[in-house]
């Protein structure tokens, strides 16, 4: 390969990390950063287990310019489930059109359509991690802005009592 690409470009061309022995590729990472707004109500349900789960669909907006200098926006579309406290949290304190920040990973599934329609497969964001964006009661608008700081640390202080609750 030519030793002007970057360590990146090597690896995405299938070539072999440096450090590495002949042979091995470089390992892989799942880590998923999104701010966006929720399309729908969380609905919460529970495992087997009794662990519960919030499932909500997210919404990111993505604005930009053509070559021709034409203004334009896009929509991403991705549904996203969170386990445990955090989904009990999400649930309670998040409704449609809300902003939120998440961390996470991707998660495929695929199964056959019990209809006949075939495999069928689906990519879901696992919710790791999150952060309230905005004011106390701040619904939609773009990308979380407004509410200043007050407002996270208010939502903050109820995440804390919520998590030592329980």
């Amino acid at each position: 390969m030519p030793a002007g690409m970057s360590f990146l470009q090597r690896t995405m061309d299938g070539g072999q990390c440096p450090p590495c022995p002949p042979g091995r590729i470089m390992a892989s990472f799942n880590k998923v950063i999104l701010m966006g707004n929720l399309t729908r109500d969380p609905q919460v349900k529970f495992l087997p287990s009794q662990m519960p789960v919030a499932e909500f669909g997210l919404a990111m907006n993505r604005k930009f310019r053509t070559q021709a200098g034409e203004d334009r926006e896009e929509v991403t579309f991705i549904d996203c489930a969170a386990f445990g406290k955090t989904g009990e949290i999400i649930g309670k304190y998040f409704t449609k059109g809300k902003p939120i920040f998440i961390e996470g990973r991707i998660k495929y599934d695929s199964w056959e359509d019990k209809q006949g329609g075939g495999k069928r497969s689906k990519i879901t964001v696992v919710v790791e991690n999150f952060q309230f964006v905005g004011g106390r009661d701040g619904g939609g608008g773009g990308g979380g802005g407004g509410g200043g700081a007050y407002g996270r640390i208010d939502c903050a202080r109820a995440v804390a009592a919520a998590l030592s609750t329980g």
